[in-house]
């Protein structure tokens, strides 16, 4: 006979058992590496950045997202809708001597935090 019969595929054999999750086993490892080395520290990054921002304060300095270092002057209290104060979005900064602008929150980029000098007397010369 020249035409062989069909038969249909049983199945165990139409999911090749473990095959198929072998197939998806690289796009899984590659999706895990992604997220353990660029998704996740990057997460981290922005929750530390919106807590620092969110504690910004009288006498910090901030860096603006134009690049403008400037000293916070004042951070008004707006009620919301529950009627509890909460800080606004608008922060007075004050860019030079007696130059005061206003910012919004979200502008902020950076929080500079300052660094204490190592030496407590100055070097004498000899």
């Amino acid at each position: 006979m020249l035409i062989s019969s069909a038969y249909a595929q049983g199945l165990g054999d139409m999911f090749g058992g473990m095959g198929s999750v072998a197939q998806f086993m690289p796009l899984i490892l590659i999706f895990g590496v992604f997220y353990f080395l660029l998704i996740r520290p990057q997460q981290q990054k922005q929750k530390e950045l919106r807590n620092m921002i969110s504690a910004v304060r009288r006498g910090d300095r901030v860096v603006t997202g134009g690049g403008i270092l400037a000293t916070v002057q004042r951070v008004p209290m707006v009620q919301d809708k529950d009627g509890k104060q909460v800080p606004s979005q608008e922060i007075e900064v004050e860019i030079a001597k007696d130059i005061r602008v206003i910012v919004l929150r979200d502008t902020i980029t950076s929080v500079i935090k300052p660094v204490a000098a190592n030496d407590t007397k100055p070097a004498k010369a000899s």
